[in-house]
């Protein structure tokens, strides 16, 4: 069956991580998602272990779904092919400087001209109405504006980066979701637009909507920092030959729990008996949690804790998500063979539907693929991609 994107075009003109992620999940959904690369190909392609020098793990991670193309868009001769896509296009995606885009010719004012029902995604570091516009940023540039380390400084002594391109994914998502707004709205009024998705502001969104707490109020009311997820005690909790993640969270879990361990008596304490004081009280509760939990092994806890209906799980290492039981029964995970890399292993869309299920439409593509083919279908001739080439406006396949 066709994905629920079945029919839109994406240009994807971005790079490294932000942009890549959103438009992978745009085109596991069905998009024809045809990645515009510049002749040295996306920075990704370097990253991590590979088969080939230019197909990188993470590269192959961030770029199913999609077909390239290699354009040296600094060469003025490359702007019809540009106009060309950009007609055919429902959605131009782009990671490029405001000011570069404008000398490129990409900017919204230059593409809306050419296809005015076209929905402009670019995604920036900063908003382009605030005082860092243009700044460059990247993942960890934005975690620490974004207070992240800060956080981990306060609830554990020594500020950290998440050790994840976190910055990175939420941005993505936010990418996806204005996408798809975006073209709900054109379906419905048949009006292209602008959206604008910033790094900083959509990372910063995230962290806040939970940690701004009493400055939520004019005047605050306390402040800002949520106090259960900042305790020093927050961590996985050892057990007698291991670890255990345990979230003892409502009323129902903690009454569960203190009967567990023998301590009904503490429900009775104003400190701990309700979700206000026991808020209030974090650190010194999340304390006798950790006693509590080294009495036993991590099976005896699991067992006792499924029984009472309490959240808890085992502590995966890497190697342990890979292999976890529940993915491997939900075959997450899948050995597929690349044309050039090989075996790979790929992971399923997480998201399942009834009517029209996501599906990855290819594997990571080569740099330069697909360039004959996207220009084959733009009306290019035989004769006029080879002159293409041979003025440095399309790049060869690798």
């Amino acid at each position: 069956m066709a994905g629920p994107l079945a029919g839109i075009r994406i240009l994807d003109l971005s790079a490294v991580l932000m942009g890549p992620s959103a438009t992978q999940l745009l085109g596991d959904m069905g998009a024809d998602v045809i990645k515009i690369e510049p002749p040295d190909g996306d920075t990704t392609r370097r990253i991590g272990p590979g088969r080939s020098p230019t197909m990188g793990s993470n590269f192959l991670n961030m770029n199913r779904s999609k077909r390239s193309v290699v354009l040296d868009l600094k060469n003025p001769a490359s702007r019809d092919v540009m106009h060309r896509l950009i007609e055919r296009a429902d959605v131009l995606v782009l990671n490029i400087r405001p000011q570069a885009a404008r000398r490129i010719g990409l900017d919204h004012d230059s593409v809306r001209a050419v296809n005015p029902r076209i929905v402009y995604c670019a995604l920036t570091g900063f908003g382009s109405d605030g005082p860092y516009a243009g700044q460059p940023a990247y993942d960890d540039l934005i975690q620490g504006l974004a207070a992240l380390p800060a956080l981990y400084a306060q609830s554990a002594g020594e500020p950290h980066y998440v050790p994840t391109p976190i910055a990175d994914r939420v941005a993505g998502l936010h990418a996806v979701v204005a996408i798809l707004g975006a073209l709900m709205h054109r379906e419905r009024s048949g009006e292209g637009q602008a959206v604008e998705v910033p790094m900083f502001e959509t990372v910063a969104h995230t962290v806040l909507a939970d940690q701004i707490y009493g400055h939520t109020f004019v005047p605050p009311i306390g402040e800002p920092g949520y106090p259960r997820v900042l305790s020093p005690q927050r961590h996985p909790y050892r057990t007698s030959d291991g670890w255990l993640c345990i979230l003892v969270y409502n009323d129902k879990h903690w009454r569960d729990f203190f009967n567990l361990i023998g301590r009904g008596d503490l429900l009775a304490d104003p400190r701990f008996g309700s979700m206000r004081g026991r808020n209030e009280h974090i650190d010194e509760l999340y304390g006798m949690l950790a006693r509590a939990l080294a009495g036993k092994t991590t099976a005896q806890w699991l067992e006792l804790l499924a029984k009472a209906d309490i959240p808890a799980g085992p502590m995966n290492t890497l190697h342990n998500l890979i292999d976890d039981p529940h993915l491997a029964r939900k075959d997450f995970f899948q050995q597929v063979e690349h044309p050039t890399e090989g075996s790979i292993r790929s992971m399923r869309v997480p998201t399942r539907w009834s009517a029209t299920p996501p599906e990855p439409a290819r594997l990571a593509p080569n740099l330069g693929e697909h360039g004959d083919e996207v220009l084959r279908e733009l009306g290019y001739s035989g004769e006029e991609i080879v002159s293409l080439r041979e003025r440095g406006v399309l790049g060869a396949a690798h």
